[in-house]
């Protein structure tokens, strides 16, 4: 404790002492209105003037200058301690959704509890409550860019999301959460005549190029759990299941898409998830309390399950990572795929508009299993020009590991013509799908130079994502790398196989 703040932290914390909860800005008022960008950062500096468990840093800043907090806390110096496991959770990439940032805050208060400190024996957690702030204090979701920062992890332009991803490739951390709000109020659900209205909805990594093991692990033994302590605790959970309603379109688990704080980070083999909790009417504060009481209980639900399963997760994850890191002629990446149905109907947990009751319905066209549509052979590396200004930067930004490039008889140097574009269904949106035709090269092109992105690397199968032009997750399916494609000619970058 620093003695300089004394008074200041006697208003905040009772009588009785610093052992006792800290009072959460929206609590003095009630719930009556969020916390603002100010308040949360006196809260969180309170908080580190409190604990010897808690260090704030400013990890970056937003577009309008404010700044992107990171709370660590460890019972050692942060990641120091390798047999411990490391946890990351985030917040509030979407300034509407302010449940999120507020169980985060009441999550770090409740940490700092004595009889919670058993959890830093095994776990190092780094804790951003809010990563919008910009989004934030205007209730909007996007940033102050107009960016959408949980469509922004493939392309990272936004200093929100370089600041996340900065933060995972520091500590390489096992565990990550992605903490949301969804509504249930559209107006096809009006006419409908039901609504979802579970308090919390969670979901794990969806990408089949993610390790089976970690994701059978998340769907058949996290989930379960999570879902029984959310109960145990009077709050409602379910599979977050996008899309319906039924009859009028199909209900599926997430995205399998790449560009999000959970499968950006699931895609390095990390046991990964999003929480979405319930959204109030309107973006509005309605019920404000609960449901940051319920976002606080599913995250602090991820540190007991981590806790208890510290040494299988940290095993499970540094095994498939390994699998990354190796160089692995042969593998094949889906580079496009397709929700699918398993066979079996979805019971569905709704709320009846007529008789504001629950019940379940029986949901036909239910899709919860991705299978591929198309493969590549995983390849030992991209060349990309030196000359290509949008891609040098995006691979700066993305920090991938660069190697220097020999030439040698035993690979071969393969560069795609594109023969047509054409389009493609992606989860309801069309993107492109360009028609290829691979070209063997004896040589580098004359006059250029490259720098070589192996795959054996950690995001090694982003990488493949990223720069296969057939990918519908790739690079050429942002406006910005569009222009990458054009029929009749070669795509820039060069691909590196074994003959």
């Amino acid at each position: 404790m620093r003695t300089s703040i004394a008074i200041l932290v006697m208003f905040f914390f009772p009588v009785f002492g610093f052992s006792q909860y800290a009072i959460l800005p929206s609590e003095k008022n009630s719930y009556q209105k969020p916390t603002s960008y100010d308040e949360l950062s006196s809260y969180i500096q309170l908080l580190d003037n409190q604990s010897d468990l808690l260090k704030v840093e400013i990890a970056g800043q937003s577009v309008a200058g404010r700044n992107l907090y990171t709370m660590l806390f460890s019972s050692s110096e942060f990641a120091r301690d390798e047999s411990k496991i490391k946890v990351l959770i985030f917040a509030q990439q979407h300034g509407n959704e302010q449940s999120g940032k507020e169980g985060a805050l009441l999550l770090a208060a409740e940490l700092l509890k004595p009889e919670n400190r058993y959890l830093f024996d095994k776990i190092d957690l780094a804790l951003v409550p809010q990563v919008n702030p910009d989004g934030s204090e205007n209730n909007k979701r996007r940033n102050a860019n107009g960016m959408d920062l949980n469509r922004n992890h493939m392309i990272l332009t936004e200093p929100e999301t370089q600041m996340l991803h900065e933060l995972f490739d520091r500590y390489l951390f096992e565990v990550t959460m992605d903490v949301h709000e969804y509504s249930p109020y559209g107006e096809s659900w009006k006419k409908y005549g039901y609504r979802k209205n579970a308090d919390i909805t969670l979901g794990a990594t969806t990408n089949i190029n993610v390790s089976e093991n970690i994701r059978e692990f998340s769907g058949n033994v996290y989930l379960p759990f999570i879902f029984k302590y959310l109960g145990d605790r009077k709050f409602s959970s379910f599979t977050y299941c996008p899309g319906g309603p039924p009859g009028e379109e199909y209900i599926r688990h997430s995205t399998f898409d790449v560009n999000d704080g959970r499968q950006s980070f699931g895609i390095q083999n990390t046991f990964s998830f999003i929480q979405e909790g319930m959204n109030g009417k309107d973006d509005s504060i309605e019920n404000l309390k609960h449901r940051a009481e319920g976002q606080m209980t599913g995250m602090r639900g991820l540190l007991e399950f981590v806790y208890g399963n510290k040494d299988k997760i940290k095993f499970m994850v540094s095994e498939e990572r390994k699998k990354l890191l190796a160089p692995a002629p042969g593998l094949n990446v889906s580079i496009q795929s397709v929700h699918v149905p398993s066979g079996k109907p979805l019971l569905l947990p709704l709320l009846s508009y007529t008789t504001d009751s629950d019940t379940l319905v029986r949901v036909k066209d239910y899709r919860p299993l991705v299978r591929s549509l198309a493969d590549v052979q995983k390849p030992l590396g991209y060349l990309i020009p030196k000359d290509c200004a949008i891609m040098m930067d995006w691979a700066g930004r993305q920090a991938f590991e660069q190697v220097k490039f020999k030439k040698d008889p035993g690979i071969q140097i393969g560069q795609y013509m594109i023969t047509a574009i054409d389009s493609i269904d992606f989860e309801g949106e069309i993107v492109v799908d360009p028609q290829v035709k691979m070209n063997d090269l004896k040589e580098l092109p004359a006059g250029r130079d490259f720098i070589y992105l192996p795959t054996a690397q950690l995001k090694g199968n982003l990488l493949v994502l990223a720069l296969e032009p057939k990918s519908m997750l790739g690079l050429v399916t942002y406006e910005k790398y569009a222009r990458l494609l054009k029929t009749g000619q070669s795509f820039p970058v060069l691909r590196i196989m074994k003959k």
